[in-house]
């Protein structure tokens, strides 16, 4: 066991997450020093490599760092056994199988529950644990789809656009780890746990927010606005002498300050932009005029310019520049990891700071099953146990 004495180690966390939104909730605990063990199929009976089939490749092992790693094959009545001895005494279960997996393995919430009536079970599913979808299988771009957010990305007319990261998978495992996280505090008062659960769809309909909103409580069915914000004006990209930069200056303040910057006095003082509202109805000549400035400048020495003044403005990164930029580094959202086959490399850190505790770093995600002795002899099996159990493919 690692030595790290973080915020969440009295917590442990039994792991039973595949590809992305169940590992992403289960870092929130690992990286914070839970005791966090994954269990995973013996290679013989699932001989995957993980995510994008690469265990080693920088997917894998930026999303399962921070945790120990034995085998189990739960379809064995021996391995379900160990499995529940396991969770006599650990604080949280996460997992997001098929909703009727669990019920077959025999480790639904209900067989937890009878052993230890303090387990947080979290279960991430595609589409809820019940309900017309239920056995649908569930994947990323299929819920950014049915919850709206394709019909809302991309430029107008378009056609339907993804977001560029798994942000359905990557919702739903957040707002897994923030229920269990309640689930845990409730514990507290009242001595039990209970059964947490999220989905990809429940995720992204959330994250509609304010477009969600807008429908809801005005019957608004928001399209595609491309790069322009929906109801910010002016709020895009604008071409500059060497690229594009962003600027949000919606707002008479904003307005006032960039029409200032930009010395256009007739811009300020046209009729058509004097108002939100205004500027809202004639977006696409507001946008054109202040282009006519733009282009004129370097990105640089516009953005400068725009924020000394006080307006919202920034350049468009590609990945290796986000990396480079002064900020970011001062933010220090590289998390240093020394693993066995891949030696020193950094992956993503987390995006929170505590005034008394960082995160757990240097452990970096384990080869399959690495810990499965060590872990097994912490629960009181033996030598000769886990040879056999080895023999018999239960481990």
């Amino acid at each position: 066991m690692s030595e790290y004495n973080g915020p969440l180690s009295r917590f442990t966390v039994l792991d039973l997450t595949r590809v992305r939104s169940g590992p992403t909730a289960v870092r929130q605990f690992a990286d914070w020093g839970a005791n966090v063990i994954k269990i995973e199929a013996p290679e013989a009976v699932d001989t995957g490599k993980g995510m994008g089939g690469a265990r080693n490749g920088p997917d894998f092992q930026s999303i399962h760092r921070n945790k120990r790693s034995i085998t189990l094959n739960l379809k064995e009545t021996e391995a379900r056994d160990i499995f529940m001895k396991m969770v006599e005494t650990a604080d949280v279960v996460i997992e997001n199988f098929r909703p009727d997996v669990k019920n077959r393995l025999g480790i639904s919430y209900e067989d937890l529950k009878k052993v230890n009536k303090k387990i947080v079970l979290l279960s991430i599913s595609g589409f809820g644990q019940d309900g017309p979808y239920e056995r649908r299988p569930g994947f990323d771009q299929i819920a950014q789809g049915m919850g709206g957010l394709m019909s809302i990305t991309g430029l107008p007319d378009q056609g339907p656009v993804r977001v560029g990261i798994p942000i359905a998978d990557l919702t739903a495992g957040m707002y897994g780890a923030m229920g269990v996280m309640i689930a845990l505090l409730e514990r507290e008062t009242s001595g039990e746990g209970q059964w947490v659960q999220t989905s990809l769809l429940q995720a992204m309909v959330s994250m509609l927010d304010f477009q969600a909103a807008r429908y809801l409580v005005k019957g608004e069915v928001a399209g595609q606005a491309g790069n322009n914000h929906p109801t910010s004006i002016p709020t895009g990209v604008f071409k500059t002498a060497d690229g594009h930069i962003n600027i949000a200056a919606a707002g008479d303040q904003m307005w006032d300050r960039i029409c200032k910057v930009l010395e256009d006095k007739e811009l300020a003082d046209n009729a058509d932009f004097s108002s939100g509202e205004l500027r809202s109805k004639n977006r696409d000549a507001v946008n054109a005029a202040l282009e006519k400035h733009t282009v004129k400048y370097n990105s640089e020495e516009l953005i400068t310019m725009l924020n000394d003044s006080g307006v919202p403005c920034g350049p468009i990164n590609t990945i290796d520049k986000v990396f480079d930029d002064p900020q970011v580094k001062h933010l220090n959202l590289r998390h240093p990891v020394e693993s066995k086959t891949l030696g020193k490399m950094d992956i993503l850190a987390q995006a929170v700071n505590f005034s008394r505790f960082e995160p757990k770093t240097g452990m970096a995600t384990p080869e399959r099953g690495e810990h499965t002795d060590d872990v097994l002899k912490e629960y009181g099996f033996n030598d000769e146990d886990i040879a056999a159990f080895r023999n018999k493919v239960v481990i």
